[in-house]
């Protein structure tokens, strides 16, 4: 992985797509830069072309507003640079981020200028370009939804309509401070049209009220201050222009926000729809393995969310294959396939398939599985799962088969290296033949801690969720808690548990278990963890 000058990050391999060839035959000789706007900040209103752009790139050079989680994206080896720009902190100056990307691409290589929102509007995309023309650099823009239009519908506020304006304007709120003359026509602009929208300007909020009602905007015109828009921490200050200023300071809001003037701020009261999900403004970190946990996620997400993946458990292949291949050459002689996780099927099917079989050689074999998830990958393969139990734990998967009468049956059961031997115990118990196998095998990952453990000091999580014992016992172990540190700050932080087991093991930890579903699944999970947050809300 090559170093960058100011960041450099690891990250999953990107997929690749069908532009991978065209990226390289118009730019490897030459190298080329892609101006891409990364939208506002919610992940899913990035452009899929700037998604296909940031797979390619040799180099990103991005900005800080926009996300972080698009830096996935990135291939392994490619060098992500970070440029950003906040009011009293440049990490650069914009001259010398002109000159980083002429540098980069003259070398040959791709390069991604990842900017927040659009970069032509008030993104200075123009002036980069310039610069890569004077440069004999070639390049592409990739428009991004501007914050302009984008955080005000997210906080309810058409900028047109009928009954209201059909005229609007984009005006930046933070002018180049060199400027010895103002470029705003503020006489014209006040009355000239019916919704203004200023960008960058909450440090100049009063006297942008004040030029507009000099110049003949009533005092009266409804205001709305716009921090954070299309992210879970969105607020929304609305006023008029007479107040708007002394209310936004009262509210503590600083950059970035965007400032919408007009009759059209109004309709908010009707069509707020971002602000009144479920789980708006709740941080919620989510424990479970990447690769289960990304339905979860965005469901959090659609609900209003923000959800804070942060696996501490890792699913790998067993050290050795031996006990699992060795049963599945001899699956004729077993009457039962028992199944506690996805994960198992999935290692078993693929190693059923490496051995030169395929399902018609479970012909004549039950099947259990413990819960709905792990039937769904049965249904999957057109085969009904024998038994699945009413309550998705081991001890009910053992009484429904007590109930079959299982005494001398054979039983396989692929599974993780380390599990709960309740199963298998209890099964020999009613008389059963069992055979356990490694399927699977679940590591702690290691992965920086740094942004979670801040949260946590900064008192900023509301919920971590654990699915299973193992994410209990490796969230503890990944942040080394010694003399209870770790216990102390999850005081204040609700703490659900998928099942029984799982609360049992974090209680161990002395964490206070909130809520536990009456299913253990997801689904149920996520129902129980809106109810617990519709309860905890004050009333008015």
């Amino acid at each position: 992985m090559k170093q960058s000058t100011i960041n450099n990050h690891p990250r999953p391999q990107s997929d690749q797509g069908g532009i991978s060839a065209s990226f390289q035959q118009s730019s490897i000789q030459t190298g080329k830069v892609y101006l891409v706007g990364a939208g506002p900040g919610d992940p899913g209103l990035l452009t899929i072309k700037g998604k296909e752009c940031l797979c390619e790139a040799d180099v990103v050079i991005y900005d800080y507003l926009a996300n972080d989680a698009f830096l996935n994206y990135a291939k392994d080896e490619a060098e992500l640079i970070y440029v950003g720009k906040r009011a009293g902190s440049h990490t650069m100056t914009q001259t010398q981020i002109n000159g980083l990307i002429v540098d980069r691409a003259s070398k040959g290589q791709i390069v991604v200028r990842l900017k927040g929102g659009d970069p032509f509007i008030f993104g200075r995309g123009g002036e980069e370009a310039q610069d890569l023309i004077k440069a004999g650099v070639d390049f592409e823009v990739v428009p991004g939804i501007t914050s302009a239009i984008s955080v005000p519908a997210y906080a309810g506020i058409p900028l047109t309509h009928r009954d209201h304006t059909s005229t609007l304007a984009f005006i930046t709120g933070h002018e180049d401070p060199l400027k010895e003359k103002s470029d705003i026509a503020w006489d014209k602009l006040a009355t000239g049209a019916g919704t203004l929208v200023f960008l960058m300007g909450v440090g100049n909020l009063s006297k942008i009220a004040e030029h507009l009602m000099a110049n003949g905007r009533s005092p009266d015109t409804p205001v709305a201050v716009i921090r954070r828009g299309t992210s879970p921490e969105q607020t929304t200050v609305v006023g008029n222009l007479e107040n708007i200023a002394r209310l936004t300071k009262e509210s503590r809001i600083r950059p970035p926000a965007i400032i919408v003037v007009g009759n059209v701020v109004q309709l908010r009261e009707e069509l707020n729809w971002f602000e009144t999900k479920p789980l708006f403004g709740k941080r919620i970190v989510v424990t479970r393995a990447r690769e289960q946990a990304s339905e979860f996620l965005r469901t959090l997400q659609m609900l209003g969310a923000e959800a804070i993946e942060f696996p501490t458990i890792e699913v790998m292949p067993p050290k050795s294959w031996e006990s699992l291949d060795r049963a599945i050459k001899a699956l004729d002689e077993y009457d039962w396939l028992l199944f506690t996780s996805v994960n198992g099927v999935k290692f078993f099917l693929k190693r059923l398939g490496f051995l030169g079989k395929d399902i018609r050689d479970l012909k004549g074999i039950k099947i259990g599985v413990i819960g709905p998830k792990t039937a769904a990958m049965w249904h999957r393969m057109g085969i009904k799962p024998d038994l699945m139990p009413d309550e998705y734990r081991a001890e009910a998967v053992v009484e429904s088969l007590r109930e079959l009468g299982i005494s001398g049956a054979k039983i396989l059961i692929p599974r993780a290296a380390r599990a709960r031997e309740v199963l298998p115990e209890q099964l020999r118990e009613a008389g059963a033949h069992v055979n356990v196998v490694h399927a699977y095998r679940t590591i702690s990952p290691d992965h920086d801690t740094g942004r979670v453990m801040e949260l946590l000091m900064g008192g900023s999580i509301d919920m971590v969720t654990f699915t299973s014992s193992s994410t209990v016992s490796n969230f503890v172990k990944m942040f080394d808690s010694g003399g209870g540190r770790l216990q102390e700050l999850m005081k204040n932080v609700a703490v659900a548990c998928i099942g029984p087991i799982t609360a049992e093991t974090a209680e161990e930890y002395n964490f206070k278990v909130s809520l536990v579903p009456p299913k253990y699944t997801i689904a149920s999970l996520t129902e129980s963890i809106m109810r617990f947050f519709q309860k905890s809300q004050p009333s008015i």
